[in-house]
């Protein structure tokens, strides 16, 4: 039988709660660095040495609070998929979702994917195990990408060792779900999706083009065409 919370325990994760709303409202109207212990305090009426019982640090409280961004983003990516009959088109649905949250969300994305703050830094240190939020993130794109893979028919390559190793931090996220030629081929996908998104989340392609989609189209286009036999 599960335990009732009690009284005390309901109070403490309300306040958990709002503290982390606060703390995501600071970043969404001013940006990753605008977290601080005393402008949560401050929107909360309370001190900033209080905010110490719910989070050992600033970084803790920040961790947590990508944490939950991650969560989102992937759940956001994984429904974009959902209901798609062929691996292929479901992978372009997930990626057209990350693009639709992340043109949503600029201060959030920034957050995740731009320069590391304080939480967020420690975080990307200590991204190998599969149950980091990251991880759990790429996970979401692995697992379909892993699929196409073998639908493609791709004879097997010899394996190579040395490649293997150099992609060890994400054979230590997702474990030998791919071949080293395969877990390759998905980094430079997910290179190319970040990039194009990365630069139109933070302004840097409107010297170039009015509207970036028909470009990220193309990189899409382009990248799952040249996966084929």
């Amino acid at each position: 039988m599960t335990a009732v919370p009690t009284r005390r325990e309901r109070h403490r994760s309300a306040t958990l709660k709002e503290i982390k709303q606060v703390a995501r409202q600071l970043v969404v109207d001013s940006g990753p660095t605008a977290i601080s212990l005393r402008a949560i305090a401050r929107e909360l009426g309370m001190s900033a040495a209080a905010l110490y019982r719910y989070f050992p640090s600033l970084e803790a409280l920040i961790a947590d609070v990508a944490s939950e961004i991650f969560d989102e983003l992937s759940a956001a990516a994984e429904a974009a998929g959902r209901g798609e009959g062929e691996v292929d088109a479901q992978l372009v649905a997930m990626a057209r979702g990350f693009r639709r949250w992340s043109i949503a969300h600029p201060q959030e994305f920034a957050l995740l994917f731009g320069t590391p703050v304080p939480g967020v830094a420690e975080m990307e240190a200590e991204c190998a195990p599969a149950e980091h939020p990251g991880a759990r993130f790429g996970a979401v794109f692995v697992a379909p990408f892993a699929r196409f893979w073998a639908e493609l028919g791709r004879p097997p390559a010899p394996e190579d060792p040395e490649l293997r190793r150099r992609l060890a931090p994400m054979y230590a996220a997702h474990g030998d779900i791919l071949p080293p030629q395969a877990m390759y081929q998905f980094l430079i996908g997910w290179i190319r999706l970040y990039g194009v998104v990365a630069l139109e989340v933070f302004g840097h392609l409107r010297w170039a083009v009015d509207d970036v989609e028909p470009l990220f189209e193309a990189e899409l286009a382009a990248f799952v065409v040249g996966l084929r036999p």
